[in-house]
């Protein structure tokens, strides 16, 4: 929204959004929180406001005719969105592409019936998309952007309280409480057999939320571990580390662009694990090794995630990662495109740089 109200000031926007929108200008119809709802059954005690709303908004938006619209993220809700109103003539945008190429490839069909033009974060994403005729571009991903391509480590230390020298590993076990429910032990047990190894070992842990935290300090209770926990600081604790031990998802994105050697692990229940091995089209699963198109960083999933696998695949890296990081780099700057820029740019080029969003 900055950089479209950079290259069009007179520029309106309508729809639904949150505070950092409304203070772009948006004029949200209704409060974004209202969308704002996980797990199923919560779900389903919402589904008919959800669906509601979302006539409602088709409704409206039909009737305001602006020239683009924008659907980002939630596919489940803004997909539905994009094929009513394109087939009423507005021209339509997704932005964050669902994992089509992952799994449920399906709703590719509805996407190139109901999408003008697909905003890719990641270039395999976009090749996807290509190969399935959807119209694409890929505009990098705004991390690459906030992340610079080189972190100091000793400041980072320094700025955290932490030993400036020594080996330092940080431990993400993910940011819901079933992710740190299934990986904490885990990866606290690690961090013990490390010790062994290592007795000048240190470890971080960035909490996500204070429900986090104090799930984490409950899985601490009996251990003796040099570890420091942070509230939020997730950035600050990858630039301090020298390897990182992470749960499989975003945070890895994050972990790769800070130049972080990595071990990643990924841990479920034994029925959502059979399904997902019957839905799941991908040969890897992190971020890392999507991109890198190869096994760069080891993925250790379900029964293959024990203390001493996890161990064995970290312990090298402490000392050197450069086989890991060197190839970071590189995907570092084929995502360091400006991403709100060429986002910007592309949905001007569609609507012929119409005034009205």
């Amino acid at each position: 929204m900055q950089s479209l109200r950079i290259q069009r000031p007179d520029i309106e926007f309508i729809g639904v959004g949150g505070p950092l929108m409304q203070a772009q200008g948006l004029s949200s119809y209704f409060p974004m929180e209202r969308l704002s709802v996980m797990g199923l059954v919560e779900v389903l005690g919402r589904l008919p406001e959800l669906l509601a709303r979302r006539k409602r908004l088709i409704n409206t938006l039909i009737e305001q005719a602006p020239d683009v619209f924008i659907g980002i993220d939630a596919p489940d809700f803004t997909l539905n969105i994009e094929l009513k109103l394109r087939r009423a003539g507005i021209k339509t945008v997704h932005y964050v592409s669902p994992s089509v190429w992952a799994w449920r490839q399906k709703r590719v069909l509805k996407i190139r019936e109901g999408c003008d033009l697909m905003l890719t974060l990641l270039p395999f994403e976009a090749q996807f998309y290509q190969a399935q005729q959807v119209p694409v571009r890929f505009v990098g991903h705004p991390l690459a952007n906030t992340i610079p391509l080189q972190l100091d480590r000793c400041a980072a230390r320094v700025a955290l309280d932490l030993p400036e020298s020594g080996p330092l590993l940080a431990l993400m076990p993910g940011s819901r409480g079933g992710e740190v429910g299934k990986l904490g032990a885990l990866f606290f047990d690690t961090a013990q057999l490390l010790l062994q190894s290592r007795p000048d070992l240190r470890f971080v842990l960035p909490c996500a939320s204070p429900q986090r935290r104090t799930q984490i300090e409950a899985l601490l209770v009996g251990r003796n571990l040099p570890l420091t926990l942070l509230d939020g600081q997730s950035h600050e604790a990858l630039a301090a580390c020298d390897a990182v031990l992470i749960a499989s998802g975003t945070a890895t994105l994050e972990a790769l662009l800070c130049k972080r050697p990595m071990v990643v692990a990924y841990k479920v229940a034994p029925l959502t694990y059979w399904i997902l091995k019957q839905l799941v089209k991908s040969t890897y699963l992190s971020l890392p090794n999507l991109l890198a198109g190869r096994a760069l960083v080891p993925e250790l999933i379900q029964d293959a995630a024990t203390p001493c696998a996890l161990a064995e695949q970290i312990l090298p890296l402490l000392d050197d990662g450069v086989s890991q990081t060197l190839e970071f780099a590189a995907i570092h700057q084929c995502l360091r495109l400006d991403a709100s820029t060429q986002a910007a740019e592309a949905v001007l080029a569609l609507t012929a740089a119409q005034p009205c969003l």
